[in-house]
């Protein structure tokens, strides 16, 4: 279940008092928006529960580190811990070179998007909804253009996390193939997923799409 938000009132002095170093307040902020930042945040993103966990540790460090920094908002602390989230999750894909289901430079639009405006992102709830909405539909959306063996090859392995060995036998092939096949599913869906923010940047800003 979405966490219902928390009164701004409160949540106000729980950040002031993080800000003086009441570590068991900060521990408290986190509590509340730690699970919300694992399920529509990075989990999307990352496409691995490993990565994402690893990813949320990670967040927790840094916000920890930098949380004398944060500046209160009458938006409140969720957009700025969701936009160091963000930053986390792109130094992650950044670092891997295959198997990520986002591209960086997409990642960093994002970013920059939600610290033009965090406001956008201040209902947490509705925030958690819209991230994971957009995420799945992007994906579902791409997948769905592919050849439905190059999408099954990444339901299995990159969503479903299933080990190698595993989804190549039910593909019938060897690990080695199933590598190749997964290298170019991936190609595929990067480019199926680019095509589809095209699509949606020109639909936005009312621009005709070209022909192809």
């Amino acid at each position: 279940m979405t966490a219902p938000r928390p009164d701004l009132e409160a949540e106000q002095k729980l950040c002031e008092r993080a800000a003086q170093g009441d570590r068991a307040a900060l521990g408290q902020i986190l509590r509340v928006h730690g699970p919300v930042l694992y399920r529509s945040v990075l989990l999307p993103r990352l496409g691995s529960q490993a990565l994402a966990q690893d990813a949320l540790a990670e967040t927790y460090a840094r916000v920890v580190e930098k949380f004398g920094q944060f500046q209160w908002q009458s938006c409140g602390v969720y957009p700025w811990l969701r936009v160091v989230a963000l930053r986390i999750a792109l130094d992650m894909l950044r670092a891997r070179k295959r198997e990520t289901l986002f591209e960086p430079d997409d990642l960093q639009r994002e970013i920059d998007a939600s610290e033009s405006d965090p406001s956008t992102r201040a209902d947490v709830a509705l925030c958690e909804r819209r991230d994971l909405a957009e995420a799945r539909a992007r994906v579902d959306t791409a997948l769905g253009r592919l050849n439905p063996r190059y999408a099954g090859a990444i339901r299995m392995r990159v969503l479903e996390e299933r080990p190698r060995e595993e989804v190549a036998r039910e593909l019938g092939v060897t690990v080695a193939t199933f590598d190749v096949v997964l290298h170019r599913a991936m190609t595929a869906l990067k480019k199926a997923l680019g095509e589809g923010l095209g699509a949606a940047r020109a639909e936005h800003q009312g621009t005709p799409r070209e022909a192809t």
